[in-house]
């Protein structure tokens, strides 16, 4: 089973690249987060196209904001929309969505920004994360967390410490948070495979960030110890997040997400063990200031 999570920071603007990306890639079960429509504009949009190419979709929908979803074509039962007794700010946000695919558990996630440390959207995002952490501990045994959790899990996972410290993202009280995630006995898939290895997610659009390889990676997949046993191949198709040429030759409705999409390849791997980052990174350069995702 191929697992896939994507923020596509609006799933509109981004159907020119899903459509062809979900006919290559085959993917099995798809995570979509920030898709930035309604449920009934989902359906307008993608209803016949995914119904097409056998795929089943578990939306949550918001207008403008957040957003999230499950594709599956291995099944999609027992389907939950949002956190049970979950944090609002000040209502609750369409930034979770939960169905079993395949006998897995799957968790769509699109975890609050945080916005400035000490902030009350930051003291949101950590009391979102606890109410997560509940709802998976309460759920059975084969699962997997995945999406944008706006947390880099260690200083590895940003292309240059210094520049992020002070900043959301990095700090010692969400780091203690998505580790509670551990505590409950998952695993970091892309991580333990590629444990030295610089692998990124996310590129702000400014300053050639991305042609530099200046990144984060907060985009992750969390596995129980039954399904990360299962993993053959964890890695970050890099390839999406390419633009296609000039800004002449690509309208922005068909321009990359500012995400690139995580994959995990379950019992076996069609393309093999092929590393962490699909193609190979680019080579590392100057770098500056940090860009965190807003």
């Amino acid at each position: 089973m191929r697992v896939a999570t994507w923020n596509v920071n609006s799933v509109k603007q981004r159907v020119p690249r899903l459509l062809p990306w979900l006919d290559e890639r085959r993917p099995d079960v798809v995570c979509l987060q920030e898709l930035k429509v309604t449920d009934e504009a989902f359906e307008a949009l993608l209803g016949a196209e995914l119904a097409a190419r056998g795929y089943e979709a578990a939306v949550h929908g918001q207008a403008q904001w957040n957003g999230v979803a499950i594709l599956s074509r291995v099944g999609l039962a027992d389907v939950e929309k949002g956190l049970v007794d979950g944090p609002g700010f000040p209502d609750q946000e369409a930034r979770a969505v939960a169905a079993t695919c395949g006998g897995v558990r799957v968790h769509s996630v699109y975890v609050p920004n945080g916005r400035e440390v000490g902030s009350d959207h930051y003291r949101y995002k950590l009391e979102w994360l606890k109410a997560l952490r509940d709802v998976v501990a309460a759920g059975p045994e084969d699962v997997l967390v995945c999406g944008d959790v706006n947390i880099a899990p260690a200083d590895a996972d940003v292309f240059d410490p210094a520049a992020f410290a002070g900043h959301t993202h990095v700090t010692d009280a969400e780091r203690a948070a998505l580790a509670e995630f551990h505590a409950l006995g998952l695993r970091d898939v892309v991580r333990d495979r590629w444990p030295a290895e610089r692998v990124f997610t996310y590129w702000d659009y400014r300053a050639a960030m991305f042609q530099r390889d200046l990144g984060m990676r907060i985009d992750l997949v969390l596995a129980s110890g039954p399904v990360a046993a299962r993993v053959e191949a964890a890695w970050v198709d890099r390839q999406a997040r390419k633009s296609a040429g000039s800004k002449a030759a690509e309208p922005k409705t068909a321009g990359p997400s500012d995400h690139a999409p995580v994959f995990v390849d379950l019992d076996e791997a069609p393309d093999g063990d092929i590393g962490p980052v699909v193609p190979p990174p680019s080579a590392r350069r100057g770098e500056k200031s940090a860009r965190v995702p807003r």
